[in-house]
């Protein structure tokens, strides 16, 4: 008879076989009202599967990380289920879980609106009240083809026709509605009180722009009221902070159809992009890379040659000339070698660490472009460091301390470490793998890090750290990476000579912090809601007259600014000082400089911050002080 042991390390022992919802109640009626499935040996079940032999178990409720992708997957089901009963020649497709929520694709030729949506809140609230048992049932793959095709549900049935036919299907009936899923589910649909429709998209049938366009809803789904009040609160932020919106009103740049996914920079917007790379440049300069520029179209051999081509053909512009097929560089790192490969290389000259602020372009899909988050044509803060097996932990060690200095910098201090590890499709043996995996755990664990393994998310050629930071509204994107690569150097025929006199091929890691500018531009314009500081605004001051009296003397604060480096704007016009104030207030402008009679007669002039604070008068001598300090505090 089975013997289960807890997550507390408690055990409980049984004469017959229970169910994973027996040991809740065993436990106590608390614990299994509020139990949504359960893990068994590690994993996940529904409450309703049982135990015959000695296993470790652990029971999932709303608290839990994998509890909420239960409720959202099950939310998915029960929105399918309304629309259903709503719109019954609706056909369901697929309802997965995605970060914060769900989706399900309709295909039908009714066409949903946000308003409908309400309706269909109301019917889903009406299935919750009914507590419908959540079934699991099995049946082989013809007879579930079967089952669907009776339905009408045709859609279900291709994705079915695909499954290999000795596999055993699980599908899972609350009251009338039934849908092919692995699970688990809740229990029962009371289980799914709190959730939102969010809006109605469009989405291709298996996301082949040559099928069927369906219909896509939204919606998001927690464990409490409380949870579901702060995710729409901190989406009313994020639409308040939306890169795009602000982009358009502080003047940065515009997207056109002429170059889809490409970016027009506005002398606004090119001044925060250039101050970053030059940030970064004088940064690289401090840590011994060296910087070098590449070619953006090369021969598509080169590509070939180093897998890129075999791995993402589809995500590169080939061009074609004087008969010879060419690639636009979707990346850096082939090019970087030929660098390399320039002259015979010691281990002595080891590490060399070359750095590019290379342009590349990808051919994204269309519907995936996303303002300045998703482009085709964008410029990666990228380097590459060639280096023996034995430098591998100190650089990878020096490199995440580089990385941590310069979030700080940008005014980001949460950041999340994770490991990704070899895929089913990659390059070199297992035993480069194995190494170059365990320099990178190594060197996360000498840093006193928490980190998580990714398994099968490394690259086709080596595995990765990758470095995600929060924002203030605690979203999560990841930016940086570094990647270990024993094969790549080899196959593009990079060799140095070593303490033996023979030819080595050198370890290459490929690492980047920021990413793309693109991106991390975009990120920082949201994390601040547009409000740079005072280092990184495009206009660090704009100077302001009250009246015509003191235009001479505004001009003249202006260009002392200017002299000294900074960026200013110098606002002359026959408008009220408080218009003005409000004018530059939403264009971001960090520091208002007012002069009046009062600030011309004692050479000073008032100062107020884009935040609202009032920092006073000051002297000219103590504005220069005060402002080359907030560079040097990166404020």
């Amino acid at each position: 008879m089975p013997i289960i042991t807890l997550t507390d390390g408690s055990q409980r022992s049984f004469d017959k076989t229970v169910s994973a919802f027996d040991v809740a109640m065993d436990i106590g009626p608390g614990l299994a009202n509020a139990a949504l499935a359960a893990k068994i040996d590690g994993e996940l079940v529904d409450l309703a599967t049982t135990i015959s032999n000695d296993v470790e178990l652990s029971i999932v409720t709303s608290r839990d990380e994998d509890g909420l992708e239960v409720i959202r997957h099950s939310t998915a089901h029960l929105m399918a289920q309304a629309v259903k009963r709503l719109y019954p020649q609706v056909q369901v497709t697929i309802g997965p879980v995605i970060d914060n929520g769900f989706f399900y694709d309709f295909s039908s030729e009714h066409h949903f609106t946000d308003e409908e949506l309400i309706k269909i809140t109301t019917e889903m609230r009406k299935i919750v009240k009914q507590k419908l048992p959540v079934e699991r049932h099995t049946m082989s793959r013809d007879e579930a083809i079967k089952l669907f095709e009776n339905m009408g549900e045709n859609y279900k049935a291709e994705i079915i026709a695909d499954i290999p036919e000795d596999q055993i299907l699980s599908l899972y009936k609350q009251g009338e509605f039934i849908d092919l899923c692995r699970g688990p589910h809740v229990p029962n649909t009371s289980k799914l009180k709190v959730f939102k429709l969010m809006h109605v998209a469009g989405a291709y049938w298996r996301g082949d722009s040559n099928n069927e366009m369906l219909q896509r809803i939204y919606g998001t789904a927690w464990g409490d009221k409380k949870d579901l009040k702060d995710y729409l609160h901190m989406l009313e932020e994020a639409e308040k902070r939306d890169h795009r919106k602000l982009g358009k009103r502080m003047d940065l740049y515009h997207f056109q159809e002429e170059a889809p996914g490409m970016v027009f920079w506005h002398p606004n917007g090119w001044s925060i992009y250039q101050t970053v790379q030059q940030h970064m440049r004088n940064k690289l300069n401090l840590r011994d890379y060296k910087e070098i520029n590449t070619p953006e179209i090369v021969d598509y051999s080169l590509w070939e040659r180093s897998g890129h081509a075999d791995k993402f053909s589809d995500d590169m512009f080939a061009i074609t000339t004087d008969e010879r097929k060419y690639a636009i560089k979707p990346m850096n790192c082939p090019c970087h070698v030929q660098v390399y490969n320039q002259g015979l290389k010691s281990y002595r000259d080891l590490p060399l660490r070359l750095a590019e602020f290379g342009s590349c372009h990808r051919n994204e899909p269309s519907g995936a472009l996303h303002g300045l988050m998703r482009v085709r044509a964008f410029v990666q803060d990228d380097a590459h460091i060639f280096c023996t097996e034995e430098q591998i932990q100190t650089e990878v060690s020096e490199f995440i301390d580089f990385l941590h200095e310069i979030y700080q910098d940008f005014g980001f201090t949460e950041i999340i470490y994770r490991l990704s590890t070899r895929p089913e499709k990659r390059v070199g043996s297992d035993e480069i793998w194995d190494k170059s995996e365990q320099a990178l755990a190594t060197a996360l664990d000498n840093k006193n890090l928490d980190w998580e393994e990714l398994p099968g998310e490394g690259a086709f050629y080596g595995p990765k750290i990758e470095f995600s930071l929060k924002d203030c509204l605690g979203r999560v994107w990841q930016c940086g990476t570094i990647q270990v690569d024993f094969s790549m150097p080899d196959r593009l025929d990079a060799t140095y000579i070593g303490e033996d006199g023979d030819r080595h091929a050198p370890v290459m890691l490929h690492r980047a912090i920021l990413g793309s500018f693109e991106r991390f531009i975009g990120i920082l314009i949201e994390h601040h809601a547009g409000n740079l500081p005072f280092w990184l605004a495009p206009i660090q001051a704009v100077v302001m007259n009250i009246t015509d009296a003191q235009s001479e003397y505004a001009a003249k604060i202006a260009q002392t600014l200017q002299n000294n480096g900074f960026r200013v704007k110098l606002d002359l016009r026959n408008e009220k000082i408080g218009y003005k104030i409000r004018e530059h207030t939403l264009e971001k402008c960090a520091y208002m400089l007012v002069v009046g009679n009062k600030e011309m007669e004692s050479q000073t002039v008032t100062v107020r911050k884009l935040n609202g604070e009032d920092i006073g008068n000051m002297s000219i001598d103590s504005l220069l002080e005060h402002s080359k300090q907030a560079m040097i505090d990166k404020v």
